[in-house]
């Protein structure tokens, strides 16, 4: 079958899933029949779903941590600790590195391996390995509704279990879980194993169970503008919406300067908004996520505290319906669970005092909404263009030709010839713009911002902007100036 963004009917569903199920012995436990009985009993306030549309009409922005150990009970614990302790909203398990390659047999040594340790030998929960069962000892042992979070190429069998076992969040997609995360999985495979995840999500949806479903927002993590990132979140939510998907949250990762980061979430909702709509998906329920910075961290513990607090501060005065947080261990590696806490309890800390604040509108967030809609727009409409009207294909082919380029990314189908850096202000703008199909009003704006930056630095424009900004943070500021102008 060619590529196509067309729903999977009911028989080619079902004839994927027959064999989806073999791939590990837990797949024989999902009976889609009894599953969804199972989902009908959970109550509203532990359905992912549910709770983030009345974030959403309430205003309200919502914590979630992200946080995977490899034993049930160790995971339940953790899991335990953050919602009490540390006030989480929504809870993750982010799923381990073996089951996102879907390495089940070497999952399982680190299981047996663990068990033997007394402690958590894989770098997350492997969902998979535990099946149904045990991901529903972690389901009734909270109170909150739970996520799965991982970056897994194909999630066909990873989604069938963790959505039988009354978790009612997926979190990916064929776009932004291939490029940023695997080297050598080809478009047309990512596109089509999530079609199936999102067609699973929509069946489910086809029996009047609420599922949600997210878009990995913030790509590499690294400067990745944000017109890039909101190109993909948009077409992760047509493709999902193809599927029958009714409920998607938009993410966005955040670049550190504040306006174009609140301009970000607002241009990416509204324009999720209005190519669901002009695409005949008029009944998805849209909310946004602001993911805390992803790049490097300082390794001083009052320090990252500041990280946390700025993007906490920024989630609110965007409006995005929930915001993912990091750790004061970030730069040290995976975070004791009291780290873990002390993240959730400094992002409530400052959602609570913002609470019912936002930016205003001012000529210069304007002009950032602007600017970042023009730019998606430039790259959305050469997508369907090259697609010849079908995202799935247009997909595949604006990745060949750079038209979709994302910075730093291992995959070899990227085409890796866009660089970004920031301006004098600290907004990612396009430092080399590869082969974006943008207009040359937009190419002149982003070059005059950096020229900009380039003055006041002394300095020509170069990609030494762009390694100075990498490590940035990491020592203490925003933007990478020369050793003088600090």
């Amino acid at each position: 079958m060619d590529l196509q963004n067309k729903k999977l009917s009911e028989e080619q569903f079902f004839k994927i899933r027959e064999e989806i199920l073999t791939h590990w012995p837990t797949g024989k436990d999902v009976d889609l029949t009894e599953a969804v009985e199972y989902l009908k009993k959970v109550p509203d306030e532990k359905n992912f779903a549910k709770k983030l549309r009345k974030a959403k009409e309430e205003g309200v922005t919502l914590a979630q941590p992200r946080a995977g150990v490899a034993l049930i009970s160790e995971h339940i614990k953790l899991l335990n600790y953050l919602e009490e302790e540390g006030g989480a909203d929504l809870l993750p398990s982010t799923i381990d590195s073996y089951t996102r390659q879907n390495r089940y047999n070497e999952c399982q040594v680190g299981i047996d391996e663990s068990i033997k340790a007394g402690r958590s030998l894989l770098n997350g929960f492997p969902a998979v390995n535990h099946g149904v069962k045990g991901c529903r000892e972690v389901y009734e042992s909270i109170k909150n509704p739970i996520q799965a979070r991982h970056g897994t190429p194909d999630a066909r069998l990873l989604s069938e279990i963790i959505t039988a076992s009354g978790w009612t969040s997926n979190e990916g997609g064929g776009i932004s879980y291939n490029i940023p995360y695997a080297k050598s999985v080809s478009m047309e495979r990512t596109i089509r194993d999530w079609q199936y995840c999102d067609r699973l999500t929509g069946w489910y949806q086809e029996q009047g169970i609420e599922l949600n479903r997210e878009p990995f927002g913030p790509l590499t993590g690294t400067l990745v503008p944000p017109s890039i990132s909101n190109t993909v979140a948009i077409l992760e939510a047509l493709l999902a919406a193809e599927q029958g998907v009714k409920n998607i949250t938009v993410g966005y990762g955040q670049c550190g300067n504040i306006i174009q980061d609140v301009a970000a979430i607002r241009a990416l909702e509204e324009q999720t908004e209005e190519y669901l709509k002009r695409f005949g998906y008029n009944d998805v329920f849209v909310t946004t996520v602001f993911h805390q910075w992803m790049g490097g961290f300082p390794a001083d513990e009052a320090k990252a505290f500041g990280v946390i607090s700025l993007g906490a501060a920024t989630a609110a005065m965007a409006g995005a319906t929930k915001v993912i947080v990091k750790t004061p261990h970030e730069a040290l590696g995976i975070p004791t669970m009291e780290a873990n806490a002390q993240g959730i309890r400094d992002t409530k800390m400052t959602l609570n005092m913002l609470r019912g604040q936002r930016m205003p509108m001012s000529k210069e967030l304007e002009m950032e909404i602007r600017i970042i809609k023009a730019e998606t727009k430039c790259m959305l409409d050469s997508v369907y263009e090259v697609g010849k009207g079908d995202f799935a294909r247009g997909t595949v082919e604006a990745f060949k030709l750079g038209i979709v380029d994302i910075p730093f990314a291992p995959s070899k189908y990227n085409a890796g010839k866009m660089m970004p850096a920031r301006d004098n202000q600290g907004a990612v703008r396009y430092l080399m713009p590869g082969n974006l199909p943008f207009t040359q009003d937009l190419i002149d704006f982003n070059k005059e911002k950096l020229m900009e930056r380039g003055r006041f630095e002394n300095r020509d424009v170069t990609f030494q902007m762009t390694v100075d900004d990498i490590f940035a943070v990491g020592k203490g500021n925003l933007i990478g100036r020369p050793e003088e102008k600090k």
